[in-house]
């Protein structure tokens, strides 16, 4: 199974991200808290409810808002300094997530769902959470105008799956789809690699 130490640092991570984006839109700090606990928890919680898997991560967990809260509370003080270090951020960010996909796999594996549905279960982990916290912001989601994110995640997700079904065992499966779905997504970053855009022609 996936560390848990990992997840952990996958939701801090998003927790992070979501109270930054919440201080771009001038949040008070309620507001900071639950965008923060959206984007970190919500692509978990979208995924449970869509597949009918009970109770919610962070119900069976709740020392997880716990930690982001936490997170969140501590980004009002620090965000002052996050533009030194935007480009550490963006490799935690890719950690993160990486682990949420692994952990959206093999919690649907867990819970006896099929390979098919495991893997749309780790790209809704992966990338869920931080759509809705565009959304609450009133932004068009980054995932879908940005560099690869939702592509990297499913393809993290089928390569857990076909690595699983040639009987790789799970700590070598876990390190491989972690280090696949990392450097894709470094990759992505640096090289500024684009799903190609449709430019509608505008009508005057």
């Amino acid at each position: 199974m996936l560390p848990q130490f990992l997840l952990i640092f996958g939701i801090c991570v998003e927790a992070i991200s979501g109270a930054i984006a919440a201080g771009r839109k001038n949040m008070d700090f309620f507001g900071v808290i639950l965008i923060a606990c959206v984007a970190a928890l919500g692509g978990g919680t979208l995924r449970d409810v869509l597949f009918d898997t009970y109770p919610v991560s962070w119900v069976n967990h709740p020392e997880y808002l716990v930690y982001t809260s936490i997170c969140a509370f501590s980004t009002i003080f620090i965000a002052r300094y996050f533009s030194r270090i935007m480009t550490l951020f963006l490799i935690f960010d890719a950690i993160g997530l990486a682990s949420f996909v692994i952990g959206g796999v093999q919690k649907s594996l867990a819970d006896g769902l099929t390979p098919s549905i495991a893997v749309l279960s780790g790209m809704i982990s992966g990338i869920c959470g931080g759509m809705l916290r565009d959304i609450l912001c009133n932004d068009i989601p980054l995932v879908l105008r940005k560099e690869l994110y939702a592509i990297i995640a499913l393809g993290g997700a089928l390569l857990f799956i076909t690595l699983s079904h040639f009987h790789v065992t799970d700590i070598l499966n876990v390190a491989i789809t972690l280090l696949a779905i990392f450097t894709a997504r470094i990759l992505a970053i640096s090289f500024h690699i684009e799903i190609p855009k449709f430019n509608h022609p505008t009508h005057k």
